[in-house]
C-alpha cells in the first residue's frame, strides 16, 4: 500500500499550521508561546496544531521543565516545504510593514539551516563562477581550489563530508527560482558567516541582515560590487 499523503495535505491546508511550519523554517527551536504569537493564535491553539504535526512526524519536541520547545524534525521536511513554496502564490501586500517583511525575506533568509534568498543564490553563483564548487545534477562538488578556499574561511570540508547527511546539495530557492547551496556545507557556511558577524539573524523572523563588516567581506571574498543592487539597499 502507498503512504497516505492526504493526512499531510490536510495538515498543510490549515493556515495556522502552515504559518507555524514556515516559522520553524529558520531551523531554530521555539517555545509554544512564540509560535502562537507568530501565528496570531492563543498558546492553547498553537499546542493543538503542534500536537497534530507531531503525530505525522513533521516536528519534534523537547521538554524542559513545564515548557515545550518545537523544531522541524529534519532538513528533509524543510526541503519539501521549500519546494512547495516555489509553486505557492505570493501573499498579498496590504501595508508598508508587509512590504518590508517581504523584501527582507526575499533578500536573505534561513532555509532551515542554510542561507537562502538573493544572498544565498548570489553566494552560490559566485562559488561556481570562481571554480570553488561545480554543479553535478542536483548536487555540488568542491574542487581542489575550493578545498583551500573553505579552509581559509575556517571550514573543514572533510569534516562536513563525514556527517550523516547530504554534503552539498542543490536547493531550489522559491523567491529567486535558482539553486542555492544546502546540505552540511551550506549549513557550515551559514554558521561561519554568523560567527564572523558578516550576517545577523533578525528577531522573530527567518530573515537575515548583512552587517557593515559583511558588506566589505562579501565584496572581498565573492567579488561583488556592494554599492549597487539589493545589497546596498537592504543591508545594515
Amino acid at each position: 500500500m502507498n503512504p497516505d499523503i492526504s493526512k499531510i495535505a490536510a495538515l498543510l491546508s490549515d493556515s495556522t499550521r502552515s504559518t507555524i511550519l514556515l516559522s520553524l523554517m529558520d531551523g531554530s527551536i521555539h517555545p509554544v508561546t512564540e509560535l502562537a504569537h507568530m501565528a496570531k493564535v492563543k498558546p492553547q491553539t498553537a499546542s493543538f496544531h503542534l500536537h497534530k504535526m507531531l503525530e505525522v512526524n513533521l516536528v519534534r519536541v523537547e521538554k524542559h521543565g513545564r515548557h515545550r520547545y518545537y523544531k522541524l524534525i529534519s532538513s528533509e521536511v524543510a526541503k519539501i516545504i521549500e519546494s512547495m513554496l516555489v509553486i505557492a502564490p505570493e501573499p498579498t501586500v496590504n501595508s508598508l510593514r508587509d512590504s518590508r517583511e517581504k523584501s527582507a525575506i526575499h533578500f536573505a533568509r534561513t532555509c532551515y539551516d542554510h542561507l537562502a534568498g538573493y544572498i544565498g543564490v548570489q553566494i552560490t553563483n559566485s562559488l561556481i563562477q570562481k571554480g570553488i564548487i561545480t554543479k553535478e545534477n542536483l548536487n555540488f562538488e568542491v574542487t581542489p581550489k575550493g578545498l583551500h578556499f573553505f579552509e581559509n574561511l575556517g571550514i573543514n570540508v572533510e569534516e562536513q563530508q563525514k556527517k550523516r547527511r547530504a554534503f552539498a546539495r542543490c536547493c531550489l530557492d522559491w523567491s529567486e527560482r535558482q539553486h542555492h547551496l544546502a546540505g552540511a556545507l551550506g549549513n557550515a557556511l551559514l554558521e561561519r558567516m554568523l560567527e564572523l558577524k558578516w550576517i545577523t539573524r533578525m528577531p522573530k523572523t527567518r530573515a537575515i541582515q548583512v552587517t557593515s563588516t559583511g558588506r566589505t567581506q562579501l565584496e572581498k571574498v565573492f567579488g561583488w560590487d556592494t554599492g549597487t543592487g539589493p545589497l546596498s539597499q537592504k543591508s545594515t
